[in-house]
């Protein structure tokens, strides 16, 4: 069986655990080939206290390396993380129109581990206007979910239901939300919505600090999983199992992060 192509169009993180490296060593784990197309570079100060630092690639310089990865055999799927700008949105909106793609999974990406402001406000309309429509899910934190639906921070799950509607009536066919540490109580619960059915996904908390990459690998995941042919559903609960072995077996970087261990669903699972 050929192996499956799968892209992401993200941001570089230098430390490895999230951005386009998380997606790599997800799509490796899942048994298919990923391409990357970078869009920001992101590095951190260990001098000042982690501070992130962006150095954007120019929009000509994404749509070259587009042209790169879709110059070979028909890819399976697709993801986005982290844009960077309206231009970049509005050039990703036209390759997935251009060359016909399906199983797009939105990851909107609106700040960094450990930032509390967006990275750029206008990102998010032109997210709604220009991905939203022609994604089949996306795969917002409690955070951006408030962000695309217009609402105050969610902490309950009716918050979520609430914020999964309106954020499907902006034309995505799936919308699964992550409630993570964030969301009340003891249970790490991501909901599902497909416009007429919420379906939950639970799993313990996990208190642990090295958890650095996991909306990344979440959404990569779920790619992977559309790429091999399961359902969107399907796909939601591998990733969820997925990430959630991966944040338990996460492992201290330095004083400030620790990401999450991509190799631990595998490696559970053949052991």
């Amino acid at each position: 069986m050929a192996v499956k192509k799968v892209l992401t169009i993200a941001g570089s993180d230098s430390s490895g655990g999230a951005g386009l490296q998380a997606d790599i060593k997800t799509f490796e784990e899942y048994g298919t080939f990923g391409c990357t197309a970078i869009t920001n570079i992101v590095t951190m100060d260990p001098q000042n206290n982690w501070q992130h630092h962006m150095y954007p690639v120019d929009a000509e310089v994404v749509r070259e390396q587009l042209t790169t990865i879709f110059s070979g055999d028909p890819l399976s799927a697709m993801k986005t993380g982290m844009l960077g700008s309206i231009n970049i949105i509005r050039l990703v909106s036209k390759v997935i129109d251009q060359y016909k793609m399906k199983n797009v999974v939105v990851d909107p990406v609106m700040v960094c581990k450990g930032e509390d402001e967006p990275l750029h406000p206008e990102n998010v309309f032109a997210i709604c206007d220009h991905l939203l429509p022609k994604a089949t899910i996306v795969t917002p934190n409690l955070f951006e979910a408030a962000q695309l639906s217009d609402m105050q921070i969610l902490r309950t799950v009716v918050d979520m239901k609430e914020a999964a509607k309106k954020i499907v009536n902006l034309g995505v066919q799936y919308v699964v939300i992550k409630g993570g540490n964030r969301l009340e109580g003891n249970k790490a619960i991501d909901l599902l919505y497909d416009g007429s059915e919420f379906t939950f996904f639970e799993a313990e908390k996990i208190h642990t600090n090295y958890n650095h990459g996991a909306g990344c690998t979440f959404a990569a995941a779920i790619t992977a999983g559309l790429a091999k042919g399961l359902s969107v559903k399907d796909s939601v609960a591998k990733a969820k199992v997925f990430t959630t072995e991966g944040i338990k077996a996460g492992f201290a970087f330095n004083r400030f992060i620790g990401p999450v261990w991509h190799g631990a669903y595998n490696k559970s699972h053949l052991s």
